[in-house]
């Protein structure tokens, strides 16, 4: 409540953004020429000062209407002056006061004011609005950082509500607006009720801010959080002495993750283990494990694919331009492209590409990939015997790779290659597993589209790819691997096909690699003939590609020692030039024979003539069986002993024979082993011609597997003994009835040439085969 109010004139010193209460200090820096007179005016009375706020401080000379009419009396406690010229007070808030009037005299602003006198003490609701304030400002301190515990200390000890309603107003963080309108309130429960208002005010806005912090920290961006981290690791980093950071490196991997194409599975697995090296320490045992393993995931191909070849025309010229014959191949690689075409979607087949050494598995594998415009990788199976080396080892071994077929997938840089597993039936097994149960899920279609390898622990996508086998004995295959093959038998060459590809194929190669033309070498086709007879025993080409390099060298010393400009090898030139035949093949008798009978046998060489010989000698009834057979041909001998003592009476032969005689079967070249069944109706025939001294005629041959009853059933191998027969000098060859469909697999050259005769029995087979009584 107001008591008096007292009127006086005094300098006016006009604050910019500024306002003092009473009870305040504060330091000002009065620098406005006006303003340091007043200051002097001040300084030379009684240091009294009425200071006001201006209602634009942008002015510098304000008139009565641009400042408050309503400010505080100040006394200067001290002054000093600056270097810049400007002087600092140091000044002290005494009374509210009103401006009554505004006195400019030039050079300095005086006012006359009416002071404000108020009562000091408190009544009872003027108690009440001070410990409410008082409650407020504690709890205002405690969520504010603005309000300082020192000033809530002070105010605790304050009792008189003027200097205590001053002292809040002015420690509240408010607009100079808020401010000059609490200064405005004259009486002091007026002022205590408009703080309490202003206070409940702050804390509500209070509350909001830190509600709003809240919820801002929460939905603080992602990358602005990865943001603040990666720095922190970077100068992490730089002080563990990775001081160029892995931030580029990192940045790097995860283009190329990005990139790759991988699975969602797989791309998510390597954005994790990236993240995991990003944390890591560069020195870390693990870091370079981890990094190896980012590398393989980027490198190996899981999208890149190459665009077959569809064109089966096209296909076939490059497969006939690469390799003479294997026509059962050839059809089975067309029919997939066929099928292909028309579907525009089929997994990779998997062929098993059986046959002897030498005979162009490998080199058609490779034709293949070309044939169909595919990224080709083969992988030799000889000799593996640790599963590892299929699945690889885990990455927590030292030195850790993946298998051998993730390997050939990064060489490939497709997903889609030929990918030849070469030598399959050489694998083996031992302690460190079986590779070749590993190959199971590789080699099936219906699971290979998830191998799983133990480095990558993602599974992988191979029913892409077009798996091509070889072996030579598929009867080293384990069965669950060999059923999921599909067997493509590749038989040895005939003596035919060994010419052909020896003139278009073997030796224009050869000529080119030992710096020939066609014009300095000639070879006569009976030369190449008499190569591929008696310098060669083989099913492939191999031996043959060798026996002709000889031939190139010897005819480029010629040529280069000036002895001839031009070499043509004749079939005499090539004893000369090779030295002596190494190997024989059998002949027809010059002769008819008795006792002695002309088989047809298979070897892995091909085709070729066995002679079978039988003497009989007066003794006890031993048959003796040499020439280094196996079991099957002894007991086939031992089948047609029986069956020739069961019919000797129709036979003409007598009843005892085997007491009273001792009976030899030998088969020639008895270094050689011989096995299987098909000599059976040949050693029955010798067997029958000794016992009853009719001649074999020596132009037949024969092939045949006998039983006790005297059927003759089928043989294999059919082709080859024809061309054996035909090239032994053979005009008529006995077969079996059930070889019957085989017979247009012989050339039609042979098959001109020689007489073929179906027998079902034994008794059809000596009509033929021996002559008059």
């Amino acid at each position: 409540m107001i008591e008096t109010s007292i009127k006086r004139r005094v300098p006016l010193l006009p604050l910019r953004g500024v306002l003092i209460f009473p009870g305040m200090v504060m330091h000002l820096d009065v620098g406005r020429e006006k303003s340091v007179k007043a200051l002097k005016e001040a300084e030379s009375h009684d240091q009294y000062i009425f200071l006001t706020s201006q209602k634009e401080t942008t002015m510098d000379e304000p008139a009565k209407e641009d400042v408050h009419s309503i400010g505080t009396l100040a006394k200067i406690k001290e002054s000093n002056k600056l270097a810049n010229g400007t002087i600092r007070i140091h000044v002290e808030g005494i009374q509210r006061g009103s401006v009554d009037e505004f006195h400019d005299l030039g050079d300095v602003l005086v006012v006359d004011v009416s002071l404000f006198v108020e009562a000091n003490e408190a009544d009872a609701s003027t108690e009440a609005l001070m410990r409410t304030l008082l409650a407020m400002y504690e709890q205002f301190s405690k969520q504010s950082k603005k309000a300082s515990p020192e000033t809530l200390a002070t105010l605790k000890e304050i009792s008189d509500p003027e200097r205590f309603a001053d002292t809040i107003a002015a420690n509240l963080p408010l607009k100079l607006a808020q401010k000059q309108d609490l200064l405005e309130f004259v009486e002091v429960t007026e002022r205590l009720e408009r703080l309490i208002e202003v206070l409940g005010n702050e804390q509500e806005v209070l509350g909001l801010e830190r509600k709003i912090g809240q919820r801002v920290k929460k939905s603080m961006e992602k990358t602005q959080k990865e943001y603040y981290l990666r720095e922190q690791m970077k100068a992490i980093q730089k002080e563990l002495g990775d001081r160029e950071g892995r931030t580029g490196e990192v940045a790097e991997l995860k283009e190329k993750i990005e990139a790759a194409g991988m699975p969602e599975h797989v791309h998510e697995k390597a954005l994790k283990e990236l993240d995991r090296y990003e944390k890591m320490p560069a020195n870390a045992g693990e870091s370079s494990i981890l990094r190896t393993y980012l590398d393989w995931l980027v490198q190996l191909p899981w999208s890149e694919k190459t665009e077959d070849e569809l064109d089966v025309v096209h296909a076939e010229g490059i497969l006939d331009e690469d390799h003479y014959g294997l026509e059962k191949v050839k059809e089975r690689v067309l029919e997939y492209l066929a099928v292909r075409q028309l579907t525009q979607s089929m997994k990779g087949p998997i062929l098993c590409l059986a046959g002897p050494p030498g005979v162009g598995k490998t080199s058609l594998a490779r034709s293949i990939a070309r044939a169909i415009n595919r990224k080709f990788v083969r992988m030799s199976l000889g000799g593996v015997r640790d599963e590892a080396e299929i699945r690889g080892h885990r990455r927590t071994y030292v030195g850790a790779m993946p298998g051998r077929l993730i390997q050939g997938m990064k060489k490939a840089e497709t997903i889609n290659p030929v990918f030849l597993l070469d030598e399959i039936d050489k694998m083996a097994q031992d302690f460190r597993g079986d590779p070749a149960s590993a190959l199971l899920e590789v080699l099936d279609p219906e699971q290979n589209n998830t191998f799983s390898d133990h480095y990558l622990e993602e599974a992988y996508d191979l029913s892409n790819v077009m798996f091509v086998t070889t072996a030579n004995n598929i009867g080293t295959i384990p069965a669950p691997l060999l059923d999921r093959m599909e067997i493509i038998s590749i038989p040895g060459y005939t003596e035919i096909e060994k010419l052909e590809i020896a003139k278009n194929y073997l030796l224009p190669k050869q000529v080119k690699d030992h710096g020939l033309k066609k014009s300095t070498l000639q070879m006569k086709e009976d030369a190449l003939t008499k190569v591929i007879r008696y310098y060669t025993r083989e099913a492939g080409v191999r031996s043959l590609e060798r026996q002709l390099a000889t031939l190139c060298r010897k005819a480029a010393r010629k040529i280069v020692a000036g002895e001839k400009k031009r070499v043509v090898i004749t079939e005499n030139m090539v004893e000369t030039m090779l030295g002596k035949p190494r190997f024989r093949y059998g002949m027809a008798e010059e002769e008819d024979q008795v006792g002695a009978a002309t088989g047809l046998a298979y070897t892995a060489a091909g085709g070729t003539t066995l002679a079978i010989e039988v003497s009989t000698a007066p003794g006890k009834g031993k048959l003796t069986l040499t020439g280094k057979l196996g079991d099957v041909m002894k007991e086939s001998a031992q089948a047609a002993f029986s069956y020739i003592r069961a019919r000797s009476d129709e036979l003409q032969i007598e009843p005892s024979f085997h007491e009273k005689n001792d009976i030899h079967i030998h088969v020639p070249e008895g270094a050689t082993p011989k096995d299987g069944p098909s000599a059976g109706i040949t050693m029955a025939t010798a067997l029958i011609s000794a016992l009853t001294g009719r001649k074999v005629k020596r132009e037949v041959g024969m092939t045949g597997e006998i039983t006790l009853r005297g059927r003759v059933l089928a043989i294999g191998g059919l082709k080859e003994k024809a061309m054996s027969a035909h090239r032994a000098g053979l005009t008529k060859i006995l077969i079996p009835k059930d070889n019957e469909k085989d017979i247009e697999d012989i050339p039609e050259s042979v098959r001109e040439d020689l007489s073929i005769v179906l027998v079902g029995h034994l008794d059809d087979v000596l009509k033929h085969a021996l002559g008059e009584e």
